[in-house]
C-alpha cells in the first residue's frame, strides 16, 4: 500500500525510529524527535545498499517518487 502525502504529514514519532514503505523500495524512516527521512532500498551487484533523498518537508512525497525513479 502506497503511502498518502496526509500519511506523511500527520504521522506521529515513537520512542524508536521506524519505517513506512511506499513502493518500489521508496521508505520513509521517521526518528525519535520527529524527523523525516527519504530513503530508497535498491540492489548493486547483489548487495542491498540504501540511498538518501533528503528530508521531509524539503522533499515531498512527490518529489521522492520522482528521485526514486
Amino acid at each position: 500500500m502506497a503511502l498518502s502525502d496526509t500519511k506523511v504529514r500527520t504521522i506521529k514519532p515513537l520512542d524508536k525510529p521506524f519505517k513506512l514503505s511506499d513502493e518500489r523500495g521508496l521508505f520513509l524512516i521517521v526518528t525519535p524527535t520527529g524527523g523525516k527521512w527519504w530513503r530508497l532500498k535498491y540492489r548493486l551487484d547483489g548487495k542491498e545498499k540504501t540511498l538518501s533523498l533528503g528530508v521531509y518537508p524539503d522533499v515531498s512525497l512527490a518529489d521522492a517518487r520522482e528521485k526514486r525513479d
